[in-house]
């Protein structure tokens, strides 16, 4: 971990190492960077175009960055949470627990056929009260 509520761009799930490789050679290093560097759609078609990417893909790595910003979120679930339809922390802030929860069983029930990974309702009440901290 960088510093409270940022990480290293390494830590985000789903980049490829040429994609952080790529990042690193525009500057952006840690989540913080990222997302100064994607705070408005000018900013972020500049980054994709530097990439020579798809601003889907880096609306998609914002999203990740934003929601790491959550202590209890970070890298670890991040990702979950946006495969579970939360795009961000102002989002997460204002979902209610038991939407949440029932999105994430029902992904991990999808794609693992297992809902004994899925976080507790107790955790993601935890994310919802740090979002709404933040926001």
């Amino acid at each position: 971990m960088v510093q409270s509520n940022y990480w290293n761009i390494e830590q985000l799930p789903g980049l490829s190492q040429q994609q952080q490789d790529n990042l690193k050679s525009c500057g952006v290093t840690t989540t913080q960077q990222l997302l100064a560097k994607t705070k408005n759609p000018d900013l972020k078609q500049s980054l994709a175009s530097q990439l020579q990417l798809h601003t889907q893909y880096i609306n998609k790595w914002a999203a990740l960055a934003d929601l790491a910003r959550i202590p209890s979120v970070g890298c670890q679930y991040c990702g979950l949470l946006l495969h579970s339809g939360i795009a961000s922390v102002i989002q997460l802030g204002q979902t209610p627990v038991y939407r949440i929860h029932r999105q994430i069983l029902r992904l991990q029930v999808a794609n693992l056929q297992r809902q004994d990974l899925c976080p507790s309702v107790d955790l993601v009440q935890k994310w919802v009260q740090e979002a709404k901290t933040l926001t």
